[in-house]
């Protein structure tokens, strides 16, 4: 399996002594991905030796212009700009699009790849990359014209961060039940409504913001619009203040009389419902990429500390330690067995 092939070596050590050496629990220790017992990997666990570097480049990228911002960000809950620069400069918010538009040529596993190694320093900068690459980026490489793609594509490889903006007050991520309207008028079409979570829309260029241009045939009539920033009627409401991933934005995105030329439709009137639908689908993989870091991040951290901890002359917390280590172990394995 996957985690047999790059799990710390020293986390593994610290996962065995903290087991009984019998009984039940260890024997299903024996079986898991986090036993040293050499597992034979199969085809999902061979990673080619671009995305091994990959994987390398990017984990030495999170432990140097990462970690060491991760407390101040998640308390002013705020991504720092340069961080969203140095993404940008390290390709990583472009990770699919093709190099002729100025992104990194690589693959969806790639995206995936990178998306896990910074959710093990920074869920919310995981995040944030996560939804350039698996929903704004991958809606565009699907859905757009020539014309759309050669007008956006290279500013979201290389400068402008995006957001998708399909969720609301009373309908979520439920596609089917959106509120927001847009009306034809002429070569535009007005939008009006609220999106709600939306995810890096405090610092986004670009919008993609799903509509519906005909109520009359309910969810048939859902399009896609590209909204870019500065656009009149576009306007950013509150920010959430979040348990987590705090460094993230969240907001409200509003739209009062927001007017889209109607050359900024992504791919056809009324198929709005099928791209958020089938974008969803690939963005829901990125975030299983991004807990599986986050819990693997947490593995790493928790089991040397409780080898070394000492309390009052007691060297050993052998049931704590293997309660933590055995509930990272069902928590990464759940989380790959989704992924």
């Amino acid at each position: 399996m996957l985690l047999t092939r790059y799990a710390n070596r020293a986390s593994l050590r610290c996962l065995q002594r903290s087991a009984p050496r019998t009984g039940p629990i260890r024997n299903s220790l024996i079986r898991r991905n986090f036993s040293a017992v050499p597992v034979a990997p199969g085809a999902a666990s061979i990673f080619t030796e671009e995305e091994e570097a990959l994987r390398e480049s990017v984990r030495r990228f999170a432990e140097t212009n990462i970690k060491p911002k991760v407390r101040e960000m998640d308390e002013k809950q705020k991504m720092e700009p340069e961080l969203i620069k140095a993404c940008f400069e390290q390709g990583l918010m472009g990770i699919e699009i093709p190099t002729n538009y100025g992104g990194s040529g690589m693959t969806f596993t790639s995206a995936c790849i990178a998306i896990e190694e910074l959710a093990k320093a920074d869920a919310a900068v995981s995040v944030m990359v996560d939804v350039q690459n698996t929903l704004v980026a991958n809606a565009f490489l699907r859905w757009g014209n020539e014309e759309i793609k050669q007008k956006y594509l290279p500013a979201l490889a290389t400068k402008a961060l995006g957001c998708f903006c399909l969720s609301e007050w009373g309908s979520g991520s439920d596609a089917f039940a959106l509120q927001t309207v847009a009306e034809k008028k002429g070569d535009y079409y007005v939008l009006n409504g609220t999106k709600a979570w939306i995810t890096n829309s405090g610092e986004a260029d670009i919008f993609l913001v799903m509509a519906n241009a005909d109520p009359s045939k309910k969810h048939r009539g859902i399009t896609t619009f590209v909204v870019e920033k500065g656009t009149p009627g576009l306007s950013i409401g509150k920010k959430e203040d979040k348990l987590g991933i705090r460094a993230s934005s969240t907001c409200e995105v509003n739209l009062i009389d927001c007017k889209v030329p109607a050359a900024n439709i992504l791919g056809q009137l009324g198929v709005g419902y099928k791209i958020a639908i089938e974008t969803l689908n690939e963005g829901r993989i990125g975030i299983g990429s991004q807990m599986l870091g986050v819990a693997q991040g947490a593995f790493d951290i928790v089991l040397p500390y409780l080898t070394q901890r000492k309390q009052v002359s007691v060297h050993t917390f052998v049931s704590v330690r293997f309660a933590a280590a055995h509930g990272i172990a069902n928590t990464i394995e759940t989380v790959w067995t989704t992924h």
